[in-house]
């Protein structure tokens, strides 16, 4: 891990000490499941298992099961959901649902390229019986408006997949434990609100991308996250994070592989995250856009509020992970705009 100066440290406690302290506001309990194996598509179907009861009764009222993975690497298997992960989400819908499954993503490249290159293809056929279709997020021709801020702090629109908001789908989304270069963290929160902001599609003439638009600071795009996560958090499901394989480093496209064999469930996007922040090593305190989706009563970011479930204990597969090296750039959030 990046080592972070004790003065800085308390530079940024005195600019945010309730942050550091954790207290929170939303006080529903969550429950998260915690498993760890040698065989990541197991991992992944026992920790939604764990969790059966309450994704159930949310599932029976849907119309169909929207999955989406993280592709944001087109290239980079351990940067991008593996197929595995998929088949175990797969097993646990095929014993309770009949389908139709739409695997769904809109990668920062070609999303086509992603589902190729890692044999999503595969499961059309291994999994007839659940209707599994494949879909580019970007080929959206009816998008949302959502606004979020700029560099300067101005109001700017962006376009979001209409999918991600449709009451008559169970969302439910498969991601990784990463380290990253801007939020210190990404795992199940940002890979479904990073999947809303669309880029034009194969074979458009315009070219242009909205996920850019997040990419303003530091200090903003934790902001652009939490406020997209506000608006489509109705609309979620469960996930899950797979960290049979989770990523170091120069995350989250050029970091070296973690072997943390485990797996994370949740119907609590937050709390899943919570935990996930908690098996990588990383100060919960860092990641502001947890911090800020918890107080607007998105999830529960408490630790001593969330129930867990599985095999194992958070002591027993906690690793300490290294974060990017521009780790102490990313957490200036937590203290006070600079001086002009």
């Amino acid at each position: 891990m990046v080592a972070i100066s004790r003065r800085t440290v308390l530079t940024l406690a005195a600019g945010a000490p309730h942050l550091l302290a954790q207290v929170s506001s939303f006080q529903s309990r969550a429950t998260v499941s915690l498993v760890q194996g040698e065989d990541r598509r197991r991992n992944v179907y026992h920790a939604l298992l764990a969790i059966d009861d309450q994704i159930r009764p949310a599932l029976k009222r849907k119309k169909y099961v929207l999955l989406k993975p993280n592709t944001v690497a087109v290239n980079n298997q351990i940067g991008s959901t593996h197929v595995d992960a998929i088949r175990g989400i797969l097993d646990y819908l095929g014993e309770r649902y009949r389908g139709p499954v739409v695997i769904a993503d809109s990668s920062k490249d070609c999303t086509w390229d992603a589902y190729e290159n890692f044999l999503y293809n595969r499961v059309l056929t291994e999994y007839r019986h659940l209707k599994v279709s494949l879909v580019d997020l970007n080929e959206d021709t009816r998008p949302l408006i959502h606004e979020i801020v700029d560099r300067d702090l101005h109001l700017t629109q962006v376009r979001l997949a209409s999918r991600l908001f449709d009451p008559d789908a169970y969302i439910l989304g498969c991601a990784i434990l990463k380290a990253h270069d801007n939020v210190v963290a990404t795992l199940s929160l940002k890979n479904m609100v990073m999947a809303a902001p669309l880029h034009n599609a194969r074979g458009e003439t315009a070219k242009w991308h909205d996920k850019a638009r997040y990419h303003q600071g530091y200090r903003q795009i934790q902001m652009n996250i939490a406020l997209t996560a506000k608006r489509m958090r109705p609309f979620w499901g469960a996930t899950v994070i797979d960290g049979f394989e989770g990523m170091e480093g120069e995350g989250p496209l050029r970091g070296t592989p973690v072997p943390s064999r485990l797996a994370i469930a949740s119907t609590d996007f937050v709390a899943a995250d919570r935990v996930g922040v908690e098996t990588m090593g990383v100060n919960p305190a860092w990641p502001g856009y947890l911090q800020y989706c918890c107080d607007a009563g998105l999830g529960q970011y408490d630790l001593a509020k969330i129930e867990l479930r599985g095999s194992v204990k958070l002591s027993e597969v906690r690793r300490i992970y290294k974060l990017h090296p521009r780790v102490d750039k990313q957490i200036e959030w937590l203290g006070p705009l600079p001086k002009a």
